[in-house]
């Protein structure tokens, strides 16, 4: 079992390990949901969005125009 320790700013460090097994990298956005007494991450990805968009039957519209977004997202905070 790893632990971590929460900052007195509500910060919590996932290490590594675990960051890279994930593919999880700095600047990645991850849900967040409790589950009875626990705290569930997720990373927001085209599999995410892909869950989300089966659930609204959109037929994949939605994870499209979902990633479109985050595509001009990145792109703007890159300042391309």
């Amino acid at each position: 079992m790893t632990t971590t320790v929460l900052t007195t700013k509500g910060q919590v460090v996932i290490p590594a390990a675990i960051r890279k097994q994930m593919g999880i990298a700095k600047g990645a956005h991850l849900s967040i949901e409790q589950k009875g007494r626990e705290i569930v991450l997720k990373p927001v990805d085209s599999a995410f969005f892909a869950g989300i968009s089966e659930s609204f039957n959109t037929k994949g519209r939605l994870t499209k125009a979902l990633l479109r977004e985050r595509a001009r997202e990145r792109k703007r905070e890159s300042g391309k």
